[in-house]
């Protein structure tokens, strides 16, 4: 039996299809057809991921005379890593390049979303609107929607767009060779950018609440000015958010592929177990009392606030034990 049945045959004992196959080796479905097909041989590389992923030996697949393989002591369904080839890498660092922005965008809508209700609720209470109460609300409310709506299409379409890569940030890696230099030496070359993007996002954040206290401090309790002072800080915390995120998203990437800071192999079994819960409820804990208090001008707090107390807890969660 040659090399390319016993990949059908080792494939179908599996029960992976051809796509399914391609998935773990981080190679495409016509790279695993043209093995089967005996149009081309895999890499040395790629002999060693069949092995371990099919627990049979190197001389199993590699001599066409043995027709059977005996069980290795350390046979397992799934390897212990998943290798991740300089292919996959490139086009996991071009997702991320082409999602930021979006991204970026959809987290700032989401902060600048309640401008649109404050102001009409303010312009419609000192009389400069021809609406009634109830009018200027629904129309508030409308575009607050909108904002949201259009922040959730943006988000999902990305998080659809790199399913495919979702074990990067949830498995340990078995990089192939040169994608740890490449990696590092795009850091080198963008951390000046990198710090300068972070520090200039929190001094937007940390300078918003001046047209607030202007507004307060120049026009007293002028409702109209307020709520004018309340959407320049909204739009300088946007502003802020989106430049640290269009920074802080593709450096990200590179630290998923070097497993380290947040995505180191320990930090990656704890934020599996809850990460994900802890966002929903933020997030729904944030709209709740937004709606609730009326005090969108506050209430964004909750977002910075929310990301330290995720790093506290990811510390603690990530030594325990």
């Amino acid at each position: 039996m040659i090399l390319a049945d016993k990949i059908i045959e080792l494939r179908k004992k599996a029960g992976w299809s051809q796509e399914e196959l391609a998935e773990k080796l981080g190679v495409s479905r016509q790279s695993v057809s043209k093995w089967e097909g005996a149009q081309s041989v895999p890499d040395m590389n790629r002999i060693l991921q069949l092995s371990e992923l099919f627990q049979v030996s190197t001389d199993y697949l590699l001599k066409d005379g043995l027709e059977a393989d005996e069980p290795r002591e350390d046979r397992g369904e799934v390897p212990q890593e998943r290798f991740v080839s300089m292919e996959e890498a490139n086009a996991f660092l071009a997702y991320k390049a082409q999602t930021t922005p979006r991204i970026a965008l959809g987290v700032g809508l989401c902060i600048l979303s309640p401008v649109a209700l404050i102001l009409l609720g303010a312009a419609q209470a000192a009389g400069r609107l021809r609406l009634s109460e109830g009018q200027a609300l629904m129309l508030g409310l409308m575009i607050l929607i909108a904002l949201v709506g259009t922040a959730v299409w943006l988000f999902v379409s990305s998080s659809l767009q790199g399913s495919r890569f979702e074990y990067l940030e949830k498995e340990k890696l078995d990089t192939a060779y040169g994608v740890s230099g490449m990696v590092k030496e795009r850091m080198s070359q963008e951390a000046p950018a990198h710090a300068r993007g972070i520090a200039l996002g929190v001094v937007l954040c940390v300078v918003a609440v001046i047209p607030l206290f202007g507004a307060l401090f120049l026009f007293g309790e002028n409702e109209l000015m307020g709520a004018g002072g309340i959407g320049l800080l909204l739009l300088l915390v946007a502003l802020g958010v989106y430049i640290i995120l269009s920074t802080a998203l593709p450096w990200d990437g590179y630290q998923v592929l070097l497993e380290q800071g947040d995505y180191a192999p320990h930090r990656k079994q704890a934020d599996k177990n809850y990460g994900g819960a802890y966002w929903a409820v933020l997030t729904a804990g944030y709209l709740l009392i937004s709606f609730l208090t009326a005090r969108w001008d506050i209430t964004w707090v909750i977002w910075p606030v929310g990301a330290l107390v995720f790093g506290a807890v990811r510390e603690i969660l990530s030594h325990r034990g």
